[in-house]
């Protein structure tokens, strides 16, 4: 089965991006593929400020950036993506507070100018959360593992319905979520 993995600062909190990606056999940082005819863009907002790269602590967690490159990989792929566009990010881009992507409002008005993104799936503050912004749908996902034992985790499965509507199935801690096609 496929697997793609969406980086956060957890993943290259003793490795490098290069190490990350070597081990798991990620196909890199950020990446776009077609499923079932949806666009799914995964975002790589593990870099500093300055531009530099998140690397075994060398970062502030609350420092997440989008650099200007893959700001252009992003554009392209939204504009040769054929049908709907689902985001994936473990910042959060739905906010501009501590637990979000710093340059999150450039991001967004990509997505929005593109008129094909229905959601964005993303984490990092560890909680349910739920924003509708500008017709796109920004769910916010509970850590996968938060203490031990089962009671303390939380897992997602996506159902992509024919009218452009997603079921968000949670699990554990994770809400179920319908979110309607705009």
């Amino acid at each position: 089965m496929p697997r793609h993995y969406v980086l956060g600062n957890h993943c290259v909190g003793t490795l490098t991006k290069e190490e990350f990606t070597a081990n798991t056999k990620a196909t890199g940082s950020f990446e776009s593929f077609e499923a079932g005819g949806v666009t799914f863009v995964i975002l790589d907002a593990c870099f500093r400020s300055d531009g530099t790269p998140y690397s075994r602590k060398n970062f502030d967690w609350k420092d997440a950036n989008v650099p200007k490159d893959e700001l252009s990989w992003l554009e392209n792929q939204l504009s040769k993506a054929s049908g709907p566009v689902i985001v994936l990010a473990h910042q959060r881009l739905d906010a501009d507070k501590v637990q979000a992507v710093q340059n999150a409002a450039e991001v967004r008005s990509l997505l929005e100018k593109s008129g094909k993104v229905l959601a964005v799936f993303q984490g990092h503050s560890h909680k349910n959360d739920y924003q509708l912004i500008t017709g796109i749908h920004y769910t916010t996902l509970v850590a996968m593992v938060e203490g031990s034992g089962a009671e303390n985790n939380g897992y997602t499965m996506l159902d992509v319905l024919s009218d452009g509507s997603l079921r968000l199935n949670g699990f554990r801690k994770q809400a179920n979520r319908d979110l309607k096609h705009s």
